[in-house]
Formats: C-alpha cells, structure tokens, sequence
C-alpha cells in the first residue's frame, strides 16, 4: 500500500485525477490544507466523480498534525531540486510519497529537513516539471512495481489470449 500526500494542492483537476489514481491503486489519499478547491460531497457529486467512494481519504489541518496523526519512517519527497532519480527509492509498503503545491512545490524547510528522502523524475533541463496528478502516477507505481502491485488485477479481460490474436493482429516476438 502508498501513501500519497498532496501538500496545499490547488488544482481541482489534479486532485481529481490522483484521486481516481489513488481510488485503482488502493493508494490512501492525504491532503494537507489549505486547498484550493472544494472537495465537500455535494462539490464532488456536481463533478461527476463517481469514485471518490472508493478513495480513503484523510484531510489534515497542516503538516504538523499529519506527522502527530500518523506514524512515518518510510517517506520519500517528490521535487525537481532532488539531486537524485526515483530510480534510486526503494519504496516498501506503506511508504508515503509527498508531493507540493502546483505553483511552489513542497515548503523549502521541509525539504532541506529531509534531502535524503528528496527524488526527482528525470526529464530534459529545458522543463520547469510535469504535471502534478502524472508525477504522482509514476511514483506510485513505480513503488507498486517494487511491491510487485499487491492486490491489484494481474490481467485484463484478455489475459491468457495468445498473443498473436490479442488485438486482432498479428505478431511476431523475436528472441533474444
């Protein structure tokens, strides 16, 4: 299981979208205020958006009180001033992925509290960053592969179809 911390999101969309990521992946969801949007049941029922029943969803106050209110040693922060890739993370079940705010990222103090536990997903120099609600969903993957995707489906509706007719077509799979 991950651990997917939003500190002052202000996206609605984002949000929205890592909710829908949290809700497949059995990932919790924690959001730290202030938000930036309305997440009350009559907001997210005008949205259309039918899965956050299926979302553990905890709001925090602060950082302070999502520290008090839980125990964290497993903890990894997503920031693009990391000198280091996810590729060098070991997520163990359980870990907590935080990401910050949309316009600043995570609070600079925080940050250099913790440079050890700071990743960073390559990508050209030229690029101020990616998307929120992407970066979170190849971090939490990435940390469900290393877990080997616990309770989740390990195959679509066309699992066990060979593959040469799995979509249809042909296929040819070369050796190596």
């Amino acid at each position: 299981m991950v651990n997917i911390v939003l500190v002052e999101p202000e996206i609605p969309q984002n949000c929205g979208n890592i909710a829908r990521t949290c809700a497949a992946t059995r990932s919790r969801l924690h959001l730290v205020e202030p938000l930036g949007f309305d997440i009350s049941e009559k907001a997210v029922k005008r949205a259309g958006l039918d899965y956050w029943p299926m979302v553990d969803l905890t709001v925090y106050p602060s950082l302070d009180e999502l520290f008090l209110r839980n125990e964290i040693s497993d903890l990894w922060l997503a920031t693009t001033k990391a000198p280091r890739d996810y590729s060098q993370a070991r997520f163990r079940d359980g870990c907590w992925l935080f990401f910050g705010k949309e316009t600043a990222g995570l609070p600079e103090a925080f940050r250099r509290a913790r440079a050890e536990r700071c990743i960073r997903i390559p990508m050209r120099g030229d690029a101020r960053s990616l998307n929120l609600s992407n970066s979170v969903a190849i971090l939490a993957y990435e940390a469900l592969k290393q877990q080997g995707f616990p309770g989740l489906s390990g195959a679509g509706e066309m699992g066990g179809t060979p593959p040469e007719t799995a979509c249809g077509g042909s296929v040819t799979l070369k050796q190596s």
